[in-house]
């Protein structure tokens, strides 16, 4: 019986915070949006912009590792030629960063 009376006036003793607990909801979800959001979809507009802008000859890296030169382009695929006479098609969203790009960053670390 005595737990029960303690969880009773706890419970009503705390009348919800006010002003206080929306202010700590505000900061959270402002922490959330610059720090997680925002740069997430930042990243995905700028490999989106990078996507529409391949053109032939352009050195790609696919997400899978695979490097190759563009030969040829359709709306949704590219030949990229990975090898001498070795071509393979695949989709454009799985061309993950240019090859220079992919270069410059190998030297940097």
């Amino acid at each position: 019986m005595t737990l029960a009376f303690v969880l009773l006036t706890t419970s009503s003793s705390s009348s919800g915070g006010g002003p206080t607990s929306l202010i700590f909801l505000a900061m959270f979800v402002f922490i959330l949006y610059f720090f997680m959001i925002r740069p997430q979809a930042k990243k995905a507009k700028e490999q989106r912009s990078f996507i529409d802008s391949i053109e032939k000859g352009q050195r790609v890296v696919t997400s899978g590792g695979i490097h190759g030169r563009v030969v040829q382009m359709d709306d949704k695929t590219l030949l990229v030629e990975v090898d001498k006479n070795i071509k393979i098609r695949i989709e454009r969203s799985m061309v993950s960063v240019e090859f220079t790009k992919a270069l410059g960053e190998e030297s940097a670390t």
